[in-house]
């Protein structure tokens, strides 16, 4: 089939005899000017495929867990091969992706020789990172475990809670950010918002037993630094306070401009800490908290301390 049907092969293909071809002709005009706008060429090279990035999450999470997220029927002589086997067609298919994105960037088409060498670096980097994923992931179960009384085994909260399967896919995702294919990281970001509700970008940098409890309406931001054994309940946002504009009105990008939640800190249902501030160690922030300034270790704010200090001498009015 042609890539660009007549007007009257348009109406034969329509179903129920309908006339679409002025919609169709208007659409490739506005697409056509949408490309020149970008200097984009009109066939510009393939983005990395979410659909194909869905499956390979899943079969590197079960890789991960094969015991648990696997095939039922796996013995100790068996789960090693599974493992390699699904890595190994993980991986490839993973290569592809990296590749696309690669060559997205470049606007190169064909993809050049060193982003084919480049995408092979990538992901063999990304394979060497498992094991250690996946041991810090063992510590956010733990951390899951120990900290909610209604968790009734270790494995309930590996297939139960969407705070893990998050974590899980942030943990990907931040290695694949820095390994330098952040549009990867940021669409599997977004398949983990869309399964759990919970919003963490990949350039998020986040310590080892690390709780999210509940999880819906979870925010972290990009630049965020969060500590090892923090714990944080629904609703929590670590965004950014204000946004500075270059000139030309363009926001500034990859400026440090959300918290650092320093080790063992809990932050209770619907508080909102913004800007570059430091959550000391220890600390615990209370539910429906709005924080814009830095606390020290072992602080314990809660709504009405800090409403008595906007509001002390008429400065929140």
């Amino acid at each position: 089939m042609s890539a660009r049907m007549n007007n009257a092969e348009v109406r034969l293909m329509t179903p129920l005899g309908w006339d679409i071809s002025t919609v169709v002709s208007e659409l490739r005009e506005v697409r056509e000017k949408s490309l020149a706008d970008r200097q984009r060429t009109k066939q510009p090279p393939r983005l990395p495929s979410r659909k194909i990035l869905i499956g390979i999450l899943d079969r590197l999470s079960t890789a991960l867990f094969p015991n648990r997220l696997g095939t039922s029927d796996l013995t100790d002589d068996s789960v090693d091969y599974f493992v390699g086997h699904t890595l190994d067609a993980t991986l490839r298919d993973l290569l592809e992706q990296v590749r696309r994105e690669l060559q997205f960037s470049s606007g190169q088409t064909p993809i050049r020789d060193r982003d084919r060498e480049q995408a092979i670096e990538i992901t063999q980097t990304f394979a060497t990172r498992l094991p250690e994923i996946r041991a810090v992931l063992d510590s956010d179960i733990r951390a899951a475990y120990e900290g909610d009384p209604a968790a009734g085994s270790v494995d309930e909260v590996l297939v139960c809670y969407p705070g893990v399967t998050a974590i899980i896919y942030h943990r990907l995702a931040h290695a694949l950010h820095q390994l330098g294919v952040p549009l990867i990281a940021r669409i599997i970001a977004e398949i983990a918002h869309s399964a759990t509700g919970i919003d963490i970008h990949p350039g998020a940098d986040i310590g080892g037993s690390f709780f999210i409890d509940h999880g819906t309406g979870v925010v972290i931001g990009e630049t965020a630094i969060i500590g090892q054994r923090v714990r944080l309940y629904q609703a929590v946002t670590l965004g950014a306070k204000r946004f500075p504009a270059h000139e030309n009105g363009a926001l500034v990008k990859g400026n440090a401009r959300h918290p650092i939640i320093e080790d063992d800190v809990v932050i209770y249902a619907g508080a909102t800490i913004l800007g570059r501030v430091t959550i000391g160690r220890g600390s615990m922030i209370g539910g429906n908290v709005w924080l814009t300034r830095s606390v020290p270790p072992g602080s314990s704010i809660s709504q009405a301390q800090v409403r008595s200090e906007i509001f002390e001498g008429g400065s929140g009015i």
